[in-house]
């Protein structure tokens, strides 16, 4: 009795009144037309649903707040003629890192370009300095040649003399006239490497402010607040190297990418695709002179470095940098002779600079915000 009255009811609460049975006329283009309606209605549900379950990605452009952050450098670069490379790390605010070893590996080339395997003659050099320290008498002493002495006073080796000069901020320009190093056949084993390359690679700290650093022959010094290289006596003696370079990879990395290598994970990296980076501006790129005057090229890059947050859907946020580029390589023989342009300009280049790879970068005020969003449940059920 119940179910009736309440049934008559709901019946009763139409909006539209029903034709008779009786009066009803059943036809195939009536049918058609419900089953596209609901055709027509499905589609557009399933389109509603898919573009309420699709993830986005909105970019911003803020003003970048951070203050004291590091910028961490990851790179992978060959050099095929030019062994004992040298990397150093300067910037505006007067710090700088001279022979980066650390998170570095550097690794010996033959002429053919093919890893030099260790105990083949990547060690040589180090062997006769223990052959040399083994034949010495007890309580040897070795002369610093002026140089300032490390802590026990004593230079015992060829290197121990360099790093003496260097601290003394002299220029290691004759090992044949040091002790030490013509008993180790310092610069024989140096000549013998005249032919190899060196390839690079790893990882470089460095400050959020504008700065370069850059691959050069020898080793560098600090002497009255400037900066200075030392070249090695392979460069001295009319051999022919250049730094030519091709640069397998080279990004500005945050913390999250970098610990992806450790994790096996990608979902520091994964944001790049997303917002349709398939490359860095510097990855694959090869730059060499074919020139007699080869060796005296200063190749120089040029990045612009803007930081960006990449915010996952689930709340996650990843730091990290994106850059352009720009280069630029000139010969640093005579200098290039001035000449006009087309506009009456007069252009002249000097000849000051040092032979190597240069790399400077400019941290951008700005910096870029991408944000995962979806459409809300009230915007997919209103639609």
């Amino acid at each position: 009795m119940a179910r009736g009255l309440f049934g008559g009811a709901f019946k009763g609460l139409d909006g539209f009144g029903k034709t008779m049975e009786d009066v009803k006329v059943k036809t195939r283009t009536g049918a058609f037309l419900t089953m596209l309606s609901a055709a027509i209605i499905l589609t557009f549900t399933i389109i509603e649903f898919i573009d309420y379950r699709r993830v986005v990605v909105d970019s911003s452009i803020l003003v970048d707040r951070s203050r004291g952050e590091k910028l961490t450098v990851k790179m992978n670069i060959t050099f095929p003629r030019v062994p004992l490379l040298s990397l150093d790390v300067t910037d505006i605010s007067g710090e700088i890192q001279q022979d980066l070893t650390h998170n570095m590996v550097k690794t010996r080339l033959d002429s053919n370009g093919q890893i030099i395997q260790d105990g083949f003659h990547n060690n040589e050099l180090d062997n006769d300095v223990e052959k040399t320290m083994k034949a010495r008498p007890q309580g040897y002493c070795g002369s610093c040649y002026g140089g300032e002495p490390p802590e026990g006073g004593c230079c015992q080796t060829c290197e121990s003399v360099r790093q003496a000069y260097m601290n003394r901020g002299w220029s290691f320009g004759d090992p044949d006239a040091i002790e030490q190093c013509v008993a180790e056949h310092w610069t024989a084993k140096i000549h013998e490497q005249n032919s190899e390359g060196c390839h690079i690679s790893g990882r470089v700290r460095v400050n959020k402010v504008t700065g370069n650093f850059h691959f050069s022959p020898g080793r560098s010094f600090v002497l009255n607040r400037g900066h200075f290289q030392d070249l090695v006596p392979y460069l001295k003696d009319g051999n022919h190297h250049d730094f030519g370079h091709y640069v397998h990879e080279f990004r500005f990395e945050g913390e999250s990418e970098a610990e992806d290598e450790w994790r096996g994970t990608d979902r520091g990296t994964r944001w790049r695709k997303k917002v349709g980076i398939s490359a860095n501006p510097l990855d694959q790129v090869s730059a060499h002179v074919v020139d007699d005057r080869a060796s005296n090229y200063m190749f120089q890059y040029f990045m612009k470095v803007v930081s960006t947050e990449f915010k996952y859907l689930d709340g996650d946020i990843i730091r990290s940098h994106q850059y352009s580029v720009t280069s630029y390589e000139r010969d640093l023989t005579h200098g290039d002779g001035a000449e006009r342009d087309s506009h009456g300009t007069l252009t002249a280049h000097g000849v000051q600079g040092l032979p190597g790879a240069f790399f400077n970068f400019e941290i951008s005020p700005m910096m870029v915000v991408h944000r995962e969003t979806r459409q809300t449940f009230a915007h997919f059920a209103t639609s």
